[in-house]
């Protein structure tokens, strides 16, 4: 049987974590701040807002939710950008996504001060990644690498297969996972929708992270006996038998790949935890930066 990768543990084991060290800053004067900007009124949005905003109340930071319209302008965006750039209170900065207010989302993202863009799609931050001389690192796939750690995988000189190339998940958690780093130093192949025979790469993977967007796309037959499995979906499948008309499956077939994989983690309560924690643990480390810790 496959070990659980508990996100939803090691979440609030590392927020326990944070206690120290959100009071060391405070003794420096100065308080850990998150400030959130919410264009429109997209339902999954402001529940994920809701949520980073009592991750701060109960860690003892501050945060801030800026709510615009969404047709507001986008000079209005810019200028609220512009101000908690420089308001002393704020160490980290995020912008919700969707945006539905600006044509290209890079351009705000690239407003965002990068010592305090905490969801690392500044192109500078980007760019620091993708050298290997960054601190901040994208929530989700940062939440990735920080699973495989704690659950002392050994990672170096492994394969790792990603499936999936978006700027938020597949492209960031590829880079993370070559990195010489603790949870990476891996050789690295990103597979994606114009792979021909995906399944002739994931059965190469030591380590499979799988980020398509589609509900139950990696099945048992296309792992090989003990993989570990990163699965990053979260999709909402129809099922008459729940009160809510609908459950929670990841992108990899529960039931047939946790019979093969040596590790994997569950959905929900695997990579879905570690997001809002990874974003307060980016916001931290950004005040601390701020404080001189």
């Amino acid at each position: 049987m496959a070990i659980i990768i508990d996100g939803k543990k090691t979440a609030e084991e590392m927020r326990k974590e944070f206690a120290s060290r959100i009071s060391a800053v405070k003794a420096k004067g100065h308080v850990p701040g998150l400030a959130v900007v919410l264009v429109g009124e997209d339902p999954a949005s402001e529940v994920y807002v809701r949520m980073k905003g009592k991750a701060c109340e109960e860690l003892g930071m501050h945060s801030e939710t800026i709510k615009l319209p969404a047709d507001c302008s986008e000079k209005t965006l810019m200028d609220v950008i512009d101000r908690l750039n420089t308001d002393d209170k704020i160490d980290g900065i995020l912008v919700q996504h969707p945006i539905p207010c600006v044509k290209d989302e890079s351009g705000v993202f690239n407003r965002i001060n990068p010592a305090k863009d905490v969801d690392c799609f500044n192109a500078i931050n980007v760019g620091r990644l993708v050298i290997g001389d960054g601190y901040l690192f994208p929530c989700t796939p940062a939440g990735c690498i920080e699973l495989l750690k704690r659950y002392k995988i050994d990672t170096k000189g492994k394969h790792a297969v990603v499936v999936g190339r978006s700027n938020i998940v597949g492209k960031p958690v590829a880079n993370l996972l070559m990195q010489k780093i603790e949870g990476g130093n891996c050789t690295t192949t990103v597979v994606h929708t114009a792979t021909k025979d995906i399944a002739s790469f994931t059965k190469q993977a030591d380590i499979l992270v799988v980020a398509a967007g589609r509900p139950d796309y990696i099945k048992g037959d296309m792992i090989k006996d003990g993989a570990v499995v990163i699965d990053v979906g979260i999709n909402r499948v129809a099922d008459a038998s729940k009160k809510s008309g609908f459950r929670l499956v990841g992108d990899c077939e529960y039931a047939t790949c946790e019979k093969k994989a040596s590790a994997i983690t569950p959905v929900p309560g695997g990579v879905g935890p570690m997001t809002i924690t990874m974003l307060m643990h980016n916001t931290i480390l950004s005040a601390e930066k701020r404080v001189g810790i």
